[in-house]
């Protein structure tokens, strides 16, 4: 054989050998590939099953709790859709999941039967009212089971997110495989092992993102956020754990087309916010975390409220202009499980709509010290000699004349002493129980104001309003029907709302307030200037009194900044056709400002605090002899 041929045979018979053992190698790697993304994907889906699983769990202890502090019908509805909850997850489990995920399955199920019979003793038990049976079936079944279950469950989740990132790992492990591969083939000089071997690389770049990253975002997904987590813990790192507020109004009212375009935004926004070093992740749903290497408390707060500042401005989606607030926790090393101590920092800026909260270690003692109070608060509207109302007078800046009163509530506990009301009324926000609050203040508010008109003193009252209580449909039946019991005037009664408790759902306070107005009931805007309202909806409000907040207030006559807010909302109020008050005058000097500025009503210490029924009709008798007495 001549030795051109035999070198153009070896040629060929070399080029077949790359062909084979590029392909070869490709679809060995494709195969490993496709079965460790499957892998993947099947644990993180897994993983998020068991999170949904072990979410309803707490949210059934969350609920029978709140049974026993307030037994309403809607702890047991919550009860029951909690448990539904976890039926659906465990039912998404069996589905996907292998032999030892249906064995776990038909373990909790089995655990959850004993739980959902014990629950119901308890309820009925609550229901008699027997402390005794309540602790013992809470102590011997409910709570020993539930923390049963909700530990499988943990335990799984935790499994599925070790697999997601073992097989992460060997994901990343085949790409490099294929590429050095592809690149040792490309020595050879073949220009088609060139683009077989990038479109192999490609392909496995895909598959690789997929199994690490949100399908609706591109956003890093919970296993990778975990793992980069635990990798930057010697670093001392902070994470960020951030929920929309409200999202599912969004989903409801304009459709998941909608609810997922804001999504996509909030995610750009949030992601252009941090550095280049951090990682942003959805982790579910509308919740989002942050991880970010080196950084302490201090700063890893001040990154939080750039980041609320960005995502406060308004969202175009389509044809829909949306608005929304976001709940951030903050959470820094040294603390243990940084994950979990900024949901529980989280958690705690929804339940306190503060926005923003740092954990701090208390924050996992003040749920029981929080449901110790709703439970004191509950007894205390029961009792007769524990909430009380002051009344503080609203004093015309023009002639000294008194306007009305603002009824405030009191408590007195039996132990404790006075309670303050900020420290009970938002933690009774965050359940059904700030109405009944609302409702006793009402109710004995306009009893006073009957005795007043019964002794010839037409002496006009206001109460403030909640925002839950705002957006509460029977409000307007109450408030009737508490006029007529009484028998007031719906003008001697004024009812104050703050812009937050408006901005919470614009079109249902609107609709609410012009009702109340339609009754005859007069309407202020109170703690003006702190919240986020729009310039139209003030206008659009059927509201006859703006309330300056007091914080303005108080240092106008320092503070150059605040006094100009301050005659800012007086030309605003009386622009609008608005009576202006101001809050927290304490001094001469604070109402010679308020007169010059223009503002009509003054209220503060420097005329009275707030003073039980009796005190006050003293004060009113000496400083107006005459004045409706």
């Amino acid at each position: 054989m001549p030795r051109s041929q035999a070198r153009r045979r070896a040629a060929f018979t070399g080029l077949a050998l790359v062909l084979l053992v590029l392909t070869g190698v490709s679809v060995l790697g494709t195969v490993a590939t496709r079965h460790a993304a499957t892998a993947s994907r099947t644990a993180s889906w897994l993983a998020e099953a068991y999170h949904r699983a072990h979410e309803a769990v707490s949210a059934q202890q969350l609920a029978q709790r709140q049974y026993r502090l307030e037994p309403e019908r809607h702890a047991r509805a919550d009860h029951a859709d909690a448990a539904n909850a976890l039926d659906g997850a465990l039912k998404d489990i069996e589905a996907r999941g292998a032999a030892r995920d249906r064995t776990l399955v038909g373990q909790v199920r089995a655990l959850q039967r004993q739980y959902l019979a014990a629950a119901e003793s308890l309820f009925l038990a609550v229901d008699r009212a027997d402390p005794v049976s309540i602790r013992e079936i809470d102590e011997d079944s409910v709570d020993p089971l539930s923390h049963q279950v909700a530990s499988m469950l943990r335990d799984a989740e935790d499994e599925q997110n070790a697999t997601v990132a073992a097989t992460s790992d060997r994901l990343e492990q085949v790409e490099e495989l294929v590429f050095v591969a592809t690149l040792s083939t490309f020595a050879v000089g073949l220009a088609m092992i060139v683009v077989f071997g990038v479109v192999a690389t490609g392909y496995q770049r895909r598959l690789v993102r997929q199994a690490m990253h949100d399908e609706l975002t591109g956003l890093p997904n919970r296993a990778v956020f975990t793992a980069r987590t635990t990798d930057a813990l010697d670093g001392r790192p902070s994470v960020l754990m951030l929920d929309l507020d409200r999202f599912k109004e969004v989903n409801d009212t304009l459709g998941h087309q909608y609810g997922d375009e804001l999504l996509r935004q909030v995610a750009a926004r949030t992601a252009a916010a941090v550095r280049a070093t951090d990682t942003v992740a959805r982790l579910a749903g509308d919740e989002f975390a942050i991880l970010l290497p080196a950084t302490g408390a201090p700063d890893a707060t001040r990154l939080a409220e750039r980041i609320q500042a960005s995502l406060h401005r308004s969202f175009d989606l389509d044809d829909v202009t949306v608005d929304i607030e976001v709940s951030i926790g903050v959470a820094s090393a040294p603390q243990d499980d940084l994950i979990r101590c900024a949901d529980i920092a989280m958690y705690a800026a929804k339940d306190t709509k503060a926005g923003i909260v740092a954990y701090q270690p208390a924050l996992h003692t003040e749920d029981s010290s929080r449901l110790q109070l709703l439970g004191d608060l509950r007894r205390a509207l029961d009792a007769d000699d524990q909430i009380t109302l002051h009344y503080q007078p609203k004093v015309s800046l023009a002639d000294g004349a008194v306007c009305g009163v603002e009824a405030l509530v009191r408590w007195r506990h039996p132990e404790r002493g006075p309670i303050a009301p900020a420290d009970f009324i938002p933690v009774a926000e965050t359940t059904g129980l700030i109405t009944r609050l609302t409702l006793y203040v009402l109710r004995h508010a306009l009893a006073q104001a009957r005795d007043w008109l019964d002794g010839g003193r037409a002496l006009p009252v206001a109460v403030n309003l909640s925002p839950r209580c705002l957006l509460d449909p029977g409000l307007v039946e109450d408030v009737t029907r508490l006029l007529a019991e009484f028998r007031v005037p719906a003008g001697r009664l004024r009812l104050e709302v703050t812009e937050s408790a408006v901005m919470a759902n614009p079109a249902l306070a609107t609709a609410t307030l012009r009702q109340l107005h339609e009754l005859g009931v007069h309407l202020s805007i109170d703690d003006y200037g702190t919240g986020y309202s729009s310039m139209a909806y003030l206008k659009a409000l059927p509201v006859d009194e703006l309330k300056v907040d007091r914080t303005f207030v108080q240092h106008m006559d320092t503070d150059h900044d605040d006094a100009v807010l301050v005659r800012g909302a007086i030309e605003l109020g009386h622009n609008l056709g608005m009576t202006v008050v101001a809050e927290g005058v304490e001094t001469e000097a604070h109402a010679e400002a308020l007169r010059a500025l223009g503002c009509d009503i003054a209220q503060g210490y420097h005329y009275a605090r707030p003073l039980p029924a009796e005190d006050l009709e003293l004060w009113l008798h000496a400083r107006h002899p005459a004045y409706l007495f």
